[in-house]
């Protein structure tokens, strides 16, 4: 992906965005377009402690660090900026501990273009320290997300976007590249150290193929904050954002609730109910928070266009399914094996004489009774 070269404007807004918090209050004053240079020259000149971290920052080596990297700086305006990330605005801080904002920008490496891998992409979120069930769903689920088909025979792929941690972000990652489709990280930290480490060969193949992303600069380490301010940036490129496991205070839930204020899909995948890690779902679906979705299909339909319902699947027809609720009694009491009469018949099928007489010529004409030389009546087996 070419780089946008790094003008007057494109270096004061970097500076900006890497001096603020990510998520933190100033964001909900941003500069208006081709005002970063001013806003940073006064920020420079502010006795505060913003204005001395931004006096220790040196923007040509910020922008030495991401021409190092192979890094670039994607901002409002730019043909790669995902605007569907813009609802962010709409967000009460008060319901995310205090965070919130449209990021100033965003860097980026990676082969994919930001804006159109966004047009249609998903979040798959969910625990940590995920079950074998939940990282088989995860990898399930986004394989079949990111390439064509499902009970549908769609053609639509689907962006998968998580945030490369252990469990099931790491195996949502794995199923979309297995796929050969989509993948965006949207990282905590600095691009210059993929975290964690632990997943840093599927890091690098999405380095490859997808698409890092992250709001901290290079050079800045992920903090508790930063994570849960990275959950808004995921949910906010994504059209919705499914949730496979989560115990009650995951932070995957905070992924949830970002997506929920800015009226995006939120969906959740059951799990056992013997199992924490399936109390975040179970909570979100019963408090009718989230959708219950099983698999890619039903993620599909949930953020697809409206279609026709799916086919139903035939069902094998029965000779009993043409019967009558009196005729049908009357066939249940034919004994299995043997055969009884007429007296008999009527008592055990509850029916008067007349209508048990009339259900088993019914019956007799359907092949589904015979009448004995000894005058009892015994059922027939179809063949």
């Amino acid at each position: 992906m070419s780089r946008t070269p790094w003008d007057e404007e494109r270096v004061a807004r970097a500076a900006l965005a890497a001096v603020h918090d990510p998520g933190g209050p100033e964001l909900d004053d941003p500069p208006e377009a081709g005002g970063a240079s001013q806003r940073w020259a006064e920020l420079r000149s502010a006795d505060t402690a913003l204005g001395r971290r931004a006096r220790a920052l040196d923007p040509g080596r910020l922008v030495g660090q991401c021409e190092e990297l192979g890094a670039r700086f994607i901002m409002p305006g730019d043909p790669e900026w995902p605007t569907k990330l813009e609802a962010v605005a709409g967000c009460d801080r008060s319901l995310h501990q205090g965070l919130g904002g449209v990021p100033l920008g965003l860097w980026a490496r990676g082969p994919l273009g930001l804006a159109e891998a966004c047009d249609a992409a998903v979040a798959v979120v969910g625990a940590r320290a995920a079950t074998s069930y939940g990282q088989d769903v995860a990898i399930e689920m986004a394989h079949d997300l990111a390439r064509p088909g499902g009970r549908r025979g769609s053609q639509q792929c689907w962006t998968v976007v998580s945030g490369g941690a252990y469990g099931i972000d790491v195996a949502a990652h794995r199923g979309a590249l297995t796929a050969g489709g989509r993948t965006i990280c949207v990282q905590a930290g600095g691009l210059d150290e993929l975290y964690p480490r632990g997943n840093g060969a599927v890091l690098a193949r999405i380095l490859e193929e997808g698409l890092l992303v992250s709001e901290s600069a290079p050079g800045r380490r992920p903090t508790r904050p930063g994570f849960l301010a990275r959950n808004r940036v995921i949910a906010g490129l994504t059209d919705g954002v499914v949730i496979v496991e989560a115990a009650a205070r995951s932070g995957a839930l905070s992924t949830a609730n970002w997506a929920g204020d800015m009226y995006r899909e939120v969906l959740a995948v059951p799990g056992p109910v013997t199992s924490s890690r399936s109390v975040g779902p179970h909570d979100l679906i019963r408090n009718r928070r989230a959708e219950l979705v099983r698999d890619a299909d039903d993620v599909r339909e949930a953020l697809g266009p409206i279609q026709p319902e799916l086919p139903r699947e035939p069902v094998p027809e029965h000779p009993t399914d043409a019967l009558g609720p009196e005729t049908l009694r009357v066939h249940e009491a034919l004994p299995a094996r043997g055969a009884l009469g007429v007296d008999e018949l009527s008592r055990a099928a509850l029916v008067s004489l007349t209508d048990c007489l009339l259900a088993l010529q019914e019956l007799e004409d359907r092949g589904m009774a015979s009448y004995g030389a000894d005058g009892r009546w015994s059922v027939r087996l179809r063949r």
